[in-house]
Parts: C-alpha cells; sequence; structure tokens
C-alpha cells in the first residue's frame, strides 16, 4: 500500500437509548469484547499504522482508554469528546488529522465492517475521490404524505452504511461550513459544499447495532465468521 496517510475517525457518541441497558451500547459485550473494540481492531488489521481517533462522549473517554489497553493493548487509539450533533463529534475528530491523506469516518456501532470493505473504499477514495458504501433496498416501500401512503419505486433507493471515505482535501474544507440540520451524515456535508459524492457496493454484514435484536443478529453473524471456510 501506498504511503499516503491514512486516518479513520469511529463516531461512538450515541447514548445508545433505544438498547435500554444501564451500560453504554458502545462498551456492551458482543463476541468476547467491548462493541467499540470490533470496528477498531478491522481498521487496525484492514490498514496498518492507521491512524485511529475514537469519538466518544466526555465522560466515557476514561472508561474507554481503560477499555481499550485491556482488549486492544497493541493498538493506538486517539479519544476525543464528542459534540452536540453528528456533524460536531465528526469535525471534533478531524481536528486530529494534520497531515493530506484519506479517511474513513466509521459508526462506532457498526461492529462487523470487513476488511475487504476498507480496502475497497480506500482504493475508490484514492481514485475518485469519495466511497460511500450502499446496499440496495429489498423489501417494498412506501412514502407517507399527509394520512396519504404512495409507493416509491425501490430501485431508486439505497440504504446508505459507513466507512465513508475521501481524500482529506475534500473532506476537511466542507466541515468547516456552518451547521445545518439536512447534515444527516458526511456525505450530505460535501454534498453541500459541491463535492460530487461517489457510491460503493456496501455489505448486508455491515449492520448498525441500535437495540438488543441487533445485539442478537451482530452476536450470531460474529460466530458464522468464524466458522466460515478460510480463503485465499
Amino acid at each position: 500500500m501506498s504511503d499516503i496517510k491514512k486516518y479513520a475517525v469511529i463516531v461512538a457518541g450515541g447514548k445508545g437509548l433505544r438498547m435500554g441497558s444501564a451500560v453504554p451500547k458502545q462498551f456492551l459485550p458482543l463476541h468476547g469484547k467491548p462493541l467499540l473494540c470490533h470496528p477498531l481492531e478491522a481498521f487496525a488489521n484492514a490498514i496498518p499504522g492507521i491512524r485511529l481517533v475514537l469519538v466518544l462522549p466526555p465522560d466515557q473517554v476514561s472508561s474507554a482508554q481503560t477499555v481499550l489497553k485491556s482488549y486492544l493493548g497493541g493498538i493506538r487509539v486517539t479519544t476525543v469528546a464528542d459534540g452536540d450533533t453528528r456533524y460536531h463529534s465528526v469535525q471534533n475528530g478531524l481536528r486530529e488529522i494534520k497531515n493530506d491523506g484519506v479517511v474513513f469516518v466509521h459508526d462506532g456501532a457498526r461492529p462487523i465492517v470487513s476488511e475487504e470493505l476498507i480496502l475497497r473504499c480506500y482504493k475508490q477514495a484514492i481514485e475518485k475521490g469519495s466511497a460511500i458504501p450502499a446496499i440496495a433496498v429489498t423489501e417494498s416501500m412506501r412514502i407517507m404524505e399527509g394520512d396519504l401512503s404512495l409507493p416509491i419505486d425501490r430501485e431508486q433507493l439505497r440504504i446508505i452504511q459507513t466507512p465513508q471515505t475521501f481524500r482529506t482535501e475534500l473532506i476537511l474544507p466542507a466541515f468547516k461550513q456552518e451547521y445545518q440540520p439536512s447534515f444527516t451524515d458526511e456525505a450530505t456535508v460535501l454534498e453541500s459544499f459541491g463535492t460530487k459524492i461517489h457510491l460503493i457496493d456496501g455489505m448486508p454484514d455491515n449492520i448498525k447495532v441500535t437495540t438488543p435484536y441487533d445485539m442478537i443478529i451482530a452476536e450470531a453473524l460474529l460466530n458464522e465468521h468464524d466458522h466460515a471456510p478460510y480463503t485465499v
């Protein structure tokens, strides 16, 4: 892999209220380690030497340092406090990036991101400037208009995932804009700044854990990965 600098901003700033647990979601045990350790380990394994930045609520930073030393002692991770919105949380993480390169922004609640997807996103970001993982919608969809619901062509829809990946010269200036409520993810921030967004095939296993049911699915998927045949 080239000498281009690589960074991953892992955003784990949510309160996880839908999980219904006294323990913050990112610290819940999943397949033998806290949930937040899985994506950090995936990026470290996919791209040795990558700079990892973990964004957390301020009251969780010290706890995270203890957890990371216990489970990922050989992986260096910089922890920073989150902001009022996802935009501000990512903005705080991006302040740790001082050189040109490629930056991944990934949901800390997506623990099953594969090394293969990470590398594909990296390659496309180098070539096109951005890589936004997306998967096709497989169920029928309807859109609400007041009291009415209307059918919508699912062939035109995509479910967006992370890691949303960009060259730093594109994402860093875009995150100097004033915040807008329409900024639902990094792609919308860059589009507002006039940058063209390029999708890339995501992966169905790359689920976002938000409920106890999602934890069950994630555990089952990780168990399946453990027993998958090895391929070169």
